[in-house]
C-alpha cells in the first residue's frame, strides 16, 4: 500500500541514486510515493549525464514523461512533454535520455528490475497484455472535460487508458478562474505532480513541483485556480468517479487521566472547525470563486448549498449532533409538545437539555452506517487498508469517504488545518 501523501513539494526531499537497472549514465531520483509491498514508485529524475539502456522487459508497467530536456525511444527523438507507457512483461526498444533532462517515472504493480534481451522479437512474459505506446503530448489538443465540477474549464489530453482496468495517466489543465466548491472522493487512488500554475485546495497550494498521492475515498476540494491556470500530470488506477460532500465535519474527544489544565481526569472535545478558526488562508478573490461555482450551480437548476470557509461560522458537527440527538429524541416517543422547535438552526439557548436517556441504542444520524461501507471492505485483500480501492460500477452502492486525519506533507508546505478531514 502507498501511504497519503498530502502535499510536499518535491524540493524539500532529498536526492538518492536513480535505480535505473542495467543502464549507462548517472542520474539521481526523488521518491515521491513508494509501495513497500509491492515496489509500485512514483519519481521525479534528473538525469547528470547521457543516460541509455538497450531492449528489455521491465518488471512493472512503467511511464516515462520528460518536464525537461529530450528522450529517444527505439530511434524516435521527443522533447518536453514525450511520453513512453512500457507494460509489464512486453519487449521494449532502446531507451536513451540527453544530460540535463528531467522526467517523471513511473512503476505499478512490480519494482525496478529490467531484463536485457536482444530484440523486440524476444518472447512476452504469460499474461502480458498491451502495447508500447509513445507519444509527444505538446502536439496534442486539450479537450474539454465531460463533467468537470460545477463549472466548465477543465480540459484534459489522454496518455495512456488500460481497456481492461481503467487505470489511467492523462494531463489536466484547469483555466484561470475554475473553481469547485465542494468536497469529492472516488473509488481509485489520485497521484498529480504540478507542471505550471497555481491552485489553491483544501490541503494548500499546489504550485510547479508539488505532488500528492491520495488513496480510495479521501475527501479533497474547495477548488481555486489562479492567474494563468494549472497544468498536472495526473493518474488513476481506475474510472474516476466523483462523489460530493458539503456541509463536512470531525470532531473527536476522550477523557484526560493525567493531563490538561489541572492535570487530572477531565472531559475534552475538538473538531476541524477548531483547527480553522482564526485568520483565514483564503484570499478574497478565493471566495469569489468558490461563490461563483455554487451560484453556477443553483443557475443550472441544481440544488446547492452555500460555501463557508473552513473555521467560520458556526461548527457544523455541534449542529449535527443536536440534530441527532433531536431525531432520536422525536423516534424514542417523546413527542414533540414541549415547545421545542426542531426546525431552527440549533442555537440552543432554550434550557433543554440533551444529556438526558433518549430510550433508544443509537443516535440518528440519517443513514445506518453498515450501509456506507463498501460490501467487501472488511473482508478482501484490501481489508487491513481502509482506503484501499476497489472496482465500483454504475448501479453499485456508493461508500462514503474515509478518514485521512495525518497525511504526509513536506515541511515548506506548513501546517494543514483539517479542512476536509
Amino acid at each position: 500500500m502507498r501511504p497519503h501523501v498530502e502535499l510536499i513539494q518535491e524540493d524539500d526531499y532529498v536526492w538518492h541514486g536513480a535505480e535505473l537497472v542495467n543502464g549507462e549514465g548517472r542520474a539521481s531520483e526523488r521518491r515521491l510515493s513508494v509501495d513497500e509491498e509491492d515496489g509500485s514508485s512514483s519519481l521525479r529524475i534528473d538525469f547528470h549525464t547521457d543516460w541509455g539502456r538497450g531492449p528489455g522487459i521491465h518488471h512493472a508497467d512503467t511511464e516515462y514523461y520528460v518536464v525537461d530536456g529530450s528522450m529517444t525511444y527505439g530511434g524516435r527523438t521527443i522533447g518536453k512533454g514525450g511520453y513512453v507507457y512500457a507494460p509489464k512483461g512486453v519487449p521494449t526498444d532502446a531507451i536513451t535520455f540527453a544530460e540535463g533532462t528531467r522526467i517523471l517515472h513511473y512503476r505499478e504493480y512490480g519494482d525496478a528490475g529490467f531484463d536485457p534481451v536482444d530484440s523486440l522479437a524476444h518472447p512476452r512474459w504469460d499474461g502480458a497484455r498491451e502495447d508500447v505506446i509513445v507519444i509527444d503530448s505538446e502536439a496534442m489538443r486539450w479537450d474539454a472535460v465531460p463533467n468537470p465540477g460545477p463549472m466548465p474549464g477543465l480540459f484534459i489530453k489522454y496518455l495512456h487508458v488500460d481497456p481492461v482496468t481503467g487505470f489511467y495517466t492523462r494531463l489536466v489543465h484547469s483555466q484561470e478562474g475554475w473553481a469547485d466548491h465542494r468536497l469529492a472522493h472516488h473509488p481509485c487512488y489520485e497521484e498529480a505532480y504540478t507542471l505550471q500554475g497555481h491552485m489553491e485546495y483544501n490541503f494548500g497550494t499546489l504550485d510547479i513541483g508539488t505532488y500528492f498521492f491520495r488513496p480510495a475515498r479521501i475527501k479533497h476540494g474547495h477548488f481555486t485556480t489562479m492567474e494563468g491556470g494549472t497544468t498536472w500530470l495526473l493518474r488513476s488506477d481506475g474510472e474516476l468517479q466523483n462523489w460530493y460532500t458539503q456541509n463536512e465535519w470531525l470532531r473527536w474527544g476522550g477523557e484526560a487521566v493525567n493531563y490538561g489544565p489541572e492535570g487530572g481526569r477531565m472531559r475534552w472535545s475538538q473538531s476541524t472547525h477548531d483547527l480553522g478558526s482564526g485568520p483565514t488562508s483564503r484570499s478574497e478573490k478565493d471566495i469569489a470563486d468558490l461563490t461563483a461555482a455554487w451560484q453556477y450551480q443553483r443557475d443550472q437548476g441544481e440544488p446547492d448549498e452555500k460555501y463557508v470557509q473552513h473555521g467560520q461560522g458556526r461548527d457544523k458537527s455541534v449542529i449535527a449532533i443536536l440534530k441527532a440527538l433531536d431525531a432520536a429524541r422525536l423516534q424514542g416517543g417523546h413527542g414533540d409538545d414541549d415547545g421545542h422547535s426542531h426546525d431552527h438552526d440549533h442555537d440552543h439557548g432554550d434550557g433543554h437539555g440533551h444529556d438526558h436517556e433518549h430510550g433508544h441504542d443509537a443516535l440518528d444520524w440519517g443513514a445506518d452506517p453498515a450501509s456506507l461501507e463498501h460490501a467487501d471492505e472488511r473482508t478482501d485483500e484490501g481489508a487491513h487498508n481502509w482506503a484501499h480501492g476497489r472496482p465500483w460500477k454504475q448501479g453499485d452502492p456508493i461508500p462514503a469517504p474515509v478518514l485521512s486525519t495525518l497525511p504526509v506533507r513536506s515541511r515548506s508546505r506548513g501546517r494543514w488545518d483539517g479542512d476536509g478531514m
